[in-house]
This record gives C-alpha cells, sequence and structure tokens, in this order.
C-alpha cells in the first residue's frame, strides 16, 4: 500500500536540556553542545525507526526544544552571554545540526542564541529550520521577549538590514508551508496570525516551559493557535534543565501535537521522549481550509476592521535599544524600565486602571 505524499508523522522531541552557565571555559561549552548534537542525532534516529514500525509514517519533521544546546541566561550580562552561549550563523554548531537533518532525512526546527555580524555584542532567539539536505531555510528571531534583544527593540535598523518579510518568514517545503514560534510567544495571537496569513500550515514551537498536570497558559494558548489559524502545531519541551541552579523538573513535560482544530493528537509525560508524534495530514487541513462553513476560521476573518486600532496604539515601544546610528547594549533593568514606563502610559492613556 502506498502512502500519500501529504501524510507523515511529525515528532516533538522531547530531551534534557543541559546548561552551559556554570561550565568555566568555553572549550567545555563547545564540548557539550557537540555531545548534545550527538545524543541528538541518535535520538531521533531510534525515535524514526520506531514511529515507522509503529504507525507505518515516515518522520518528515523533528522540533527540538527551546535553547537545547545551552540553557538560558540567570542573569549574566548580555556581552557575556553572547561570547559563552551563542552560536553563528555559519558556525560548526548548524554544520553539525545540518548534518543531523541529513542523516535522518528530515526536516529540523528548534531554537538557540545566535549571534549577527550587524549587531555585534548582542544575541538573538533564533528559531531555524534545517532541510533534509542540511541548507538552512528558515531562521525566525523572537520578536517579544523580557530581556533579551528582539528585532522589535532595534526595528528600523533590522528592516533595513534584512526586509519586513524577515520578522514573519514561511518557507514552502514539500512537507508543506513551515513557519516557527518561540516559547512563550504562543500566548500573543498576532504572531500566529502574522504566519497563517502568509501561508504557514504547520507550526514549529520549541519551548521550556513549566511541567504541570493543569493547563497552563501556554497549553491553553497552543489550542487557541492552532484552532484559529487552522494550522497544525509541532510544540517541543524540555524534559528538565540540569547544569543550573534551579529544581531539574520545573520545565519538564507536555510536548505535544495538534491538528487545525485544536485537538491534541499526542502528548508526552514527563522525562525524555518521543511520545509526541502524530501523522500530520495535509490534505485533510488543505481541505478544510476550503470547505465553506463556520469552523473556516481563515476564511472568516475580516481584518480592516481592526487595522485601525492596531495602527494608532502603541504599547511597548519599538527602537529601544537604538541610540542615533548606533544601539545600546541594555542589562536587566533597561527592559525593566520600558516596561514600567509602557504601564505608566497604558495607566495615562486609561487603557488600564490602577
Amino acid at each position: 500500500m502506498t502512502i500519500a505524499p501529504n501524510l507523515f508523522a511529525g515528532l516533538a522531541l522531547q530531551t534534557t536540556c543541559r546548561a552551559i552557565n556554570n561550565l568555566e571555559t568555553a572549550t567545555l561549552i563547545r564540548q557539550q553542545m557537540s555531545q548534545t548534537i550527538e545524543e541528538l542525532n541518535k535520538l531521533i534516529a531510534g525515535s524514526k525507526i520506531f514511529i515507522k514500525s509503529f504507525s507505518g509514517l515516515v518522520t518528515k519533521l523533528v522540533v527540538l526544544p527551546e535553547y537545547f544546546l545551552t540553557g538560558f541566561p540567570m542573569g549574566e550580562p548580555i556581552v557575556d552571554w553572547a561570547s559563552r552561549a551563542c552560536i553563528s550563523p555559519d558556525g560548526e554548531e548548524y554544520e553539525k545540526l545540518s548534518k543531523v537533518a541529513q542523516d535522518n532525512g528530515v526536516y529540523l526546527s528548534g531554537n538557540v542564541y545566535e549571534l549577527d555580524d550587524n549587531f555585534p555584542k548582542i544575541y538573538f532567539q533564533t528559531s531555524f529550520i534545517i532541510a533534509p539536505n542540511g541548507n538552512i531555510i528558515l531562521r525566525y528571531r523572537r520578536l517579544i521577549s523580557m530581556y533579551s534583544p528582539t528585532p522589535h527593540d532595534l526595528l528600523e535598523r533590522y528592516i533595513d538590514l534584512y526586509g519586513e518579510d524577515s520578522l514573519f518568514p514561511v518557507v514552502n517545503t514539500e512537507i508543506g508551508n513551515l513557519a516557527a514560534i518561540a516559547s512563550e510567544e504562543i500566548l500573543f495571537p498576532e504572531i500566529a496570525r502574522a504566519l497563517a496569513l502568509r501561508g504557514a500550515e504547520i507550526i514549529c514551537h520549541s519551548s521550556s516551559e513549566v511541567g504541570s498536570p493543569s493547563l497552563t497558559p501556554k497549553q491553553v494558548a497552543k489550542r487557541a493557535r492552532a484552532y484559529e489559524n487552522m494550522t497544525y502545531l509541532l510544540s517541543a519541551n524540555s524534559a528538565g534543565i540540569t547544569g543550573i541552579d534551579i529544581p531539574s523538573s520545573s520545565t519538564d513535560g507536555g510536548s505535544m501535537i495538534l491538528d487545525y482544530t485544536g485537538r491534541v493528537l499526542a502528548e508526552s509525560d514527563t522525562g525524555e521522549s518521543m511520545c509526541a508524534n502524530a501523522a500530520i495530514d495535509l490534505c485533510s487541513l488543505r481541505s478544510a481550509r476550503s470547505r465553506p462553513g463556520m469552523i473556516n476560521m481563515l476564511a472568516r476573518q475580516r481584518l480592516e476592521l481592526f487595522a485601525s486600532t492596531y495602527s494608532n496604539k502603541q504599547i511597548y515601544p519599538a527602537n529601544n535599544m537604538l541610540d542615533g546610528g548606533d544601539y545600546n547594549i541594555p542589562d536587566r533593568q533597561h527592559f525593566e524600565s520600558t516596561m514600567n514606563a509602557t504601564i505608566a502610559r497604558l495607566l495615562e492613556e486609561g487603557i488600564i486602571s490602577s
């Protein structure tokens, strides 16, 4: 029996994050990153074999957790984290990740802290997609973050360099139109909607979030984003974090795959797991998007109604890191001060009340 080319398995791979925060030298950090990638290669290969034996489907898309290579900064200054934990767009870590995609014949998505020669001494949190041939075909840089630089903080200069299309990239592939969202950005509906309006059919969500038996805000948001945009959503959480001064299981479990109706197709419990794997049926998605009806959430959008509300309001200010022709390297106080000023303005404008 021949399986339709638009039917394949997706995998939200739940793996342990080994933080680099307490490692003393750059050599040790790069060695640990390399070991992590080697282990991922083995886990993906084994998972592919099992999924094919169990479901008869070939795994063509694998999503990894957020900052799976390094963990996250625990108060380290931006310049320090950039020099210790961040990888270069053409560096050896990407080369090794490309080999993982090639070795396993998969589209590989993950999230890393990435350097940019146009913005020395800072970094961006980048979600990537690598094709089975090893080419990096998508880079999405996180737009909303509490304590890390984003393209929005440098918006005018960033757009001058990379264009507006770089903010919400969607790539057309043989397995559908792919896009990525980072971590807590799943809580902001505008990002997923912007990607859907650019044709996204499958959203790769690398996350590192609270593991809880109760519905968390992110878990609610995943269901909503999948349903309201009629997209598949592959969300990979970490299986705990080691090497950092927080309890290791604080971010553990709940990786999931959702279909375009917001239904959870598969979900992992705690620990390292490949249980969040499921069939991705592009024909079914495209058929649903093409039928008139109350559940066709994309075709029912009336965007003109909201355009003036968005265009006439500023909340968190863009370009807050720019200083004339240069940019400032912020500390945590900068981000907190910017948010405090934003809250004060919202109070003054009557958008919120004290």
